[in-house]
């Protein structure tokens, strides 16, 4: 009976300070976020003709 009351008393004494360990605090920052949005976009273009319209085009070439 005593050392359930000890366990008891114990328990009552460590539980506080096991709820407060895990307290956090979130503090806003001193600097603002910076974001870098150096994004750098190419585009590569490739073209087929057939050889019938290859052919048109040298034959022809003031069409373009």
């Amino acid at each position: 009976m005593k050392q359930r009351l000890a366990v008891r008393l114990a328990a009552c004494g460590v539980a506080p300070l096991v709820l407060l360990g895990g307290c956090v605090t979130v503090n806003a920052p001193d600097k603002p976020i910076v974001i870098n949005l150096n994004i750098s976009i190419t585009q590569e273009v490739v073209y087929r003709l057939d050889n019938k319209a290859k052919a048109i085009i040298q034959d022809n070439p003031g069409i373009f």
